[in-house]
């Protein structure tokens, strides 16, 4: 992507955030921007395919802290006027009106013309922020990266907490099968760009500054196809449906998001390809919760187990385990198997937190109401003094 993109696309725009978002919002808002827009949901519709690509490109910009500061930096820059043509000279009213070609000895550029002297916005602007300088060689660029591709999978809850490979089925840009992504008709090969000599750049000495950009001539590749592939058109890249096998491991929790290095989008023109980042749901299990790497479960029990205790056979993802709830509990009480939870990377496991929940039934038959009664005569009341004392006091 050139300085010039950079200048005259507002990525906030596309994915419909403020300046000031936070790398959650902006993450937010492209993967609802990719959802709503995705050509798998908008099929021949080749608006909705711009706004996908539109939406990747400014994630792709504003995700990286990196690029994000020296996209604000170079848009703040070019917005604060100081390169507008008009501006006066030393800020005096009615001085000479000041135009920045001037400083390259380019006057007579046209009000339309975007270029300062011969030299575009992208000659300035690629030479601060590429680490160029003055006098020195522009390092070679090669064929351009490509994209990133981002994509979402839906887990069964045990899937996720043990692991598993699943194919994945893709329909995006990968290399051309009669190029083999180089971009040129079988039988012949691309040759070295006569201008850049293979460099992909190409710089200009203005004074006491030298200035780079992308060879024009390439396109910043380096070379160029004289007969271009009749299945991609020189690209190097065609549209396919392919499948992955991707391995999720265990323990991936809802909402992790997977890199896969190297299986995003191809280059052009045989660059290296882009990475593919899946987006990981996992659904909810019937029975089962999750609190980090510890398994939730709630148990019912009836009145008499927890007054006089029991042991309770409860299921795991793997199994059943015997837990001893003993005489006297509480509903709400939790109960701990250990590591019967979730594997960690270390091979450690969490654990299955069990929660007893005391049912009451609603109705009972007549001879368990008279049980309860003479149950309730032989026990203590429950300790309430300090609300009574209340309730006297207010009354």
């Amino acid at each position: 992507m050139s300085s010039k993109d950079w200048l005259e696309k507002d990525f906030y725009a596309v994915l419909g955030v403020d300046k000031a978002a936070s790398a959650d919002d902006i993450k937010k808002a492209y993967r609802k921007v990719a959802r709503e827009s995705h050509p798998d949901h908008n099929p021949g519709d080749p608006k909705a395919e711009e706004r996908f690509k539109a939406a990747s490109e400014a994630y792709n910009v504003l995700s990286d802290a990196g690029r994000r500061r020296e996209y604000d930096e170079m848009r703040s820059l070019f917005g604060s006027g100081a390169f507008r043509r008009g501006a006066r000279a030393g800020g005096q009213p009615g001085g000479m009106p000041f135009d920045v070609s001037d400083l390259f000895g380019g006057g007579g550029a046209g009000a339309g013309d975007r270029r300062f002297g011969g030299a575009g916005f992208q000659d300035l602007f690629s030479s601060i922020f590429s680490g160029g300088s003055a006098g020195g060689q522009a390092a070679p660029r090669g064929p351009a990266r490509g994209r990133d591709v981002e994509t979402e999978v839906a887990l069964d809850f045990g899937d996720a907490v043990r692991g598993v490979t699943l194919p994945l089925t893709l329909r995006a840009p990968g290399v051309c099968d009669t190029c083999h992504g180089n971009g040129a008709k079988p039988g012949t090969q691309p040759r070295t760009c006569p201008v850049c000599h293979g460099a992909g750049v190409t710089t200009r000495n203005q004074g006491s500054f030298s200035f780079s950009e992308p060879c024009r001539n390439c396109q910043g590749v380096g070379t160029v196809v004289e007969e271009k592939c009749p299945e991609c058109h020189g690209s190097g890249g065609v549209t396919k449906t392919r499948t992955l096998n991707v391995r999720f491991p265990a323990g991936v929790a809802d909402g992790q998001r997977i890199r896969l290095a190297g299986r995003g989008e191809p280059g052009e023109r045989g660059g290296p390809a882009g990475d593919l980042f899946v987006h990981v749901k996992v659904r909810p299990d019937e029975l089962f919760g999750r609190t980090g790497d510890d398994l939730t479960l709630t148990v019912p029990v009836t009145f008499t187990e927890a007054v006089l205790g029991t042991d309770l056979r409860v299921p795991t993802l793997d199994g059943a385990v015997t837990l001893r709830v003993p005489p006297g509990t509480p509903s709400g009480r939790v109960l701990r198997a250990r590591g019967k939870g979730v594997v960690r990377r270390d091979g450690q496991a969490g654990d299955l937190l069990v929660t007893l929940d005391v049912v009451v039934p609603a109705r009972v038959s007549d001879e368990a109401r008279a049980a309860l009664e003479a149950f309730a005569e032989q026990t203590p009341p429950a300790a309430r003094e300090h609300l009574d004392a209340r309730v006297r006091r207010v009354g």
